[in-house]
């Protein structure tokens, strides 16, 4: 039956042609709609790469742009093998003019940016603001004129829970007071999302989504992507998975005199799969174009940090050294989401607990002790 409720077996052959001839049209429009060609900037890193694997297994044809600064090409690799797709990596910097060009030249199908790369460390911000400054505020803009040039106007900005600096309400809402950034890493992503708004409020055929996230952590449940970052480790779960295998002595905790239950700093920890998954979900958001959107995502839960060293304790099957240091600057005792606003505009809620998110972590730092260390070409 045709949605209309009349057998084509009914229709005369001109009708019959016109029904098969739209349905053809609305069955190649639906598959159109499905392999959209998102560009991902940072797409071999963390989270991109656990990005682009949810959105190719939806069937949206991925674009890697990526310097490999803190990635490696060994990921993108990966990316094709859980998937079984093929996906054009561009190893170009954000900030580099004819290099972004090429690939909005080279790849006129681009309906929509994800937009993660950056640097992204609290406290190497602080010791480098003008480095920060330069290549997160650099690199959009120098995007942004490119997708300009080439009439892409869809944008998910890979923001910060860091723009809602030192909350004064517990949990963080997306009408929290912004702007009271700690460091100069909070600074950036509070900059680009005005940059951002700026942009969409000159030319409102720009669609602009911010997801302001809180702290991923976990890896793909197959163990071949995971979180690896070049040299000492600035996260907390990377750090206590190298120390239990083994790549370092002892888990250093950054203060233990805060105003919280066991005096360690409280964090909203998210599974990058959870993460990876809101981003789909925001590109779906995309398409009621509705300006500048702004939604949270996190679980709605803190664990401080000897909670996780302890769950990831259990992953392990071990006990873990650690040492108390000084509290670093730039950080805050207790920062944790509402995220009731992302259920209710995207449908997207967590799904993985804590015990879950170390046991992928560990699962994934057993399988590559070196990370994608041995592999790597550069």
């Amino acid at each position: 039956m045709d949605v209309f409720g009349i057998g084509a077996d009914f229709l005369p052959p001109s009708e019959k042609r016109a029904e098969y001839s739209l349905g053809s049209m609305a069955r190649f429009l639906e598959r159109r709609e499905k392999r959209m060609t998102i560009l991902v900037s940072g797409g071999a890193g963390y989270i991109g790469t656990h990005t682009c694997v949810e959105l190719l297994q939806r069937d949206y044809k991925v674009i890697i742009l990526d310097n490999l600064y803190n990635s490696s090409e060994k990921a993108v690799e990966r990316i094709r093998e859980i998937t079984g797709k093929a996906v054009k990596f561009y190893r170009v910097d954000m900030r580099d003019k004819e290099g972004v060009e090429r690939v909005f030249r080279e790849n006129p199908d681009i309906s929509a940016l994800i937009h993660f790369a950056g640097l992204k460390a609290v406290g190497e911000s602080v010791r480098k603001p003008m480095e920060y400054y330069e290549t997160n505020i650099g690199g959009l803009l120098n995007l942004t004129d490119a997708m300009q040039r080439h009439g892409c106007r869809n944008i998910i900005f890979s923001s910060s829970a860091t723009v809602y600096g030192d909350p004064a309400e517990i949990p963080i809402t997306e009408s929290c007071p912004k702007g009271l950034c700690t460091n100069p890493y909070g600074w950036t992503k509070w900059m680009q999302e005005q940059i951002l708004t700026d942009i969409h409020t000159a030319d409102p055929e720009w669609n602009v989504i911010l997801l302001r996230y809180f702290n991923p952590i976990g890896a793909h449940r197959s163990g071949l992507i995971g979180e690896d970052p070049k040299g000492i480790p600035n996260n907390l779960l990377p750090y206590v998975s190298q120390v239990a295998i083994g790549r370092l002595p002892k888990i250093q905790v950054f203060g233990a005199d805060y105003p919280t239950p066991d005096g360690s700093g409280v964090r909203d920890y998210i599974h990058v799969v959870d993460l990876a998954r809101g981003h789909v979900h925001a590109l779906e958001r995309l398409k009621k174009k509705d300006g500048v959107f702004v939604c949270n995502l996190g679980t709605g839960r803190g664990y401080s940090v000897f909670e996780v060293i302890r769950a990831f304790e259990k992953a392990c099957g071990k006990e873990l050294p650690y040492e108390i240091k000084p509290r670093r600057e730039g950080d805050i005792a207790v920062c944790y989401s509402s995220p009731e606003k992302a259920l209710r505009e995207l449908g997207w809620k967590a799904e993985f607990d804590l015990d879950a998110m170390c046991r992928d972590s560990w699962n994934w730092q057993k399988k590559n002790p070196n990370g994608y260390a041995d592999l790597k070409k550069d």
